[in-house]
């Protein structure tokens, strides 16, 4: 059945920028009348699907932008295919995001579903990613891997902290000072263009009297449809859970931590690339960088993960921690000097994560960047 807006052209237009881009996402108001225009039409390669909010609010992703292209879209009518799009269900104890039918990731909701009866209680841990797959089906993400049980696919505790004259770790769970809970579920969504969920926790400092919470944190989850690629950010929320501040001495690592494939472990391997070029570990901790990429084979596949800082983090470009044995590096603003979170000033930190099969190429690792670091100028007109 042909759209009511079938008499009228919407032109979609996004603004050179001076930089190659990768996995654009762009934003713009939804025509009312396009009631039914589920794709972007380009000049050349394949239609780009478009999801409308309820507020309006139209989403796409843009493959590609070259620096100093301006690139120009029409709205098409028709609707993308079920199923090829992001999706999320609730499988027992954790959330399932799927893309164009294949797993993409996954999120743990139960502290008491462990892969080894021989793990320990103070070890028991909700409320992180793992499994995280490759477009080929490769898990690059490890989780209670033995003699680091407290390294969790991809999770975000403070190490060194203060806290009302105590000293909580909430990164290392066997000294039994600190943890981090898994709270609730607030809600999830799905569609052609992305999906995802927005999920509570809270760090408990067990060294009180009674265990108190330090901070609530909220992560929102979004997982894109990019093709050749798993593309997904997270956006932390951390407040004070009480009057008192958590205060954070500099330290070497603690925050938004990845842990690698277990096939990654040794000092020879994993390979790492950063935004500077570094290839070798040992050089590349403590240096402030855009993204880091780590990866090597898996299952016999050459594959890899990506962790972007956005510029507008605390400390940007943030250093980092980078094992030198092991297949895990973290970024880590407490290396930059003492700071606090303060009661009415929320710690908000965003970060995309760019999953892809071969070897990493740093060019197109830094258009990804460039795709996340600002916002595309979007404009839509209406042609007779």
């Amino acid at each position: 059945m042909a759209s009511v807006a079938a008499a009228k052209t919407y032109r979609v237009n996004v603004a050179a920028a001076p930089v190659d881009r990768a996995a654009q996402v762009v934003d713009f108001k939804f025509p009312a009348e396009a009631k039914g225009f589920g794709f972007l039409k380009g000049a050349s390669g394949p239609l780009v699907p478009v999801q409308v909010d309820g507020n309006g609010v139209a989403r796409a992703v843009i493959p590609v932008q070259q620096a100093g292209e301006a690139l120009v879209f029409t709205l098409v009518d028709g609707q993308p295919a079920a199923g090829m799009g992001v999706e999320v269900k609730q499988e027992k104890t954790q959330l399932a995001v799927s893309v164009g039918g294949l797993p993409a990731l996954a999120y743990q909701m139960d502290k008491e579903t462990l892969p080894r009866a021989d793990i320990r209680p103070e070890y028991k841990r909700a409320g992180y990613l793992h499994p995280v797959y490759s477009p080929s089906g490769k898990i690059v993400t490890d989780d209670f891997r033995p003699r680091r049980e407290h390294h969790h696919g991809i999770w975000s505790p403070w190490t060194k902290t203060s806290f009302q004259g105590r000293a909580p770790d909430f990164w290392n769970t066997h000294d039994k000072t600190g943890t981090v809970e898994f709270v609730g579920l607030d809600w999830t969504w799905s569609g052609p263009v992305h999906g995802g969920f927005v999920a509570r926790h809270r760090m408990m400092d067990l060294s009180a009297p009674t265990p108190v919470a330090a901070l609530h944190e909220v992560w929102e989850v979004t997982a894109y449809n990019v093709a050749g690629a798993r593309v997904f950010d997270v956006l932390l929320t951390q407040v004070c859970a009480t009057n008192d501040p958590l205060i954070l001495p500099e330290y070497h690592y603690g925050g938004m931590g990845l842990r690698g494939s277990s096939e990654w472990l040794g000092r020879d391997k994993p390979a790492i690339l950063t935004s500077d070029g570094v290839t070798d570990r040992v050089k590349a901790h403590t240096n402030k960088m855009r993204w880091l990429h780590i990866g090597g084979p898996v299952g016999g596949t050459l594959t890899g993960i990506a962790m972007l800082g956005h510029p507008g983090n605390f400390r940007a470009p943030q250093p980092v921690r980078v094992a030198e044995g092991e297949p895990f590096f973290c970024f880590a603003p407490s290396q930059g000097g003492d700071w606090k979170i303060e009661p009415g000033k929320p710690y908000v930190a965003r970060y995309r994560y760019v999953v892809a099969d071969g070897a990493p190429d740093q060019r197109r690792l830094e258009a990804f960047w460039n795709g996340y670091a600002s916002a595309a100028s979007v404009t839509v007109e209406e042609l007779p």
